[in-house]
């Protein structure tokens, strides 16, 4: 009788549980593998150009700087 208790559960994980699992997990698997989406690649891209825009401000705004306050990079570093 008491093979019985856990014979059934494991033939229900067996059967139903494990199957699912397998699938689900190399599903997942294929997925994180595959790359970025085209649309991971463009939200890439815009940010790289939004990095590249702000670094320009950032150069723009340390020139100013220079020009009217020599010394004011000895107060941030």
């Amino acid at each position: 009788m008491s093979l019985f208790w856990v014979a059934v559960p494991l033939i229900v994980f067996m059967i139903f549980v494990a199957p699912l699992w397998l699938i689900l997990h190399y599903r997942s698997q294929r997925k994180t593998s595959s790359g970025l989406s085209q649309e991971d690649y463009q939200r890439l891209e815009q940010l790289s150009e939004r990095a590249e825009s702000m670094q320009k401000r950032v150069d723009t705004l340390e020139r100013i700087l220079d020009a009217e306050s020599p010394n004011w990079r000895r107060n941030y570093e």
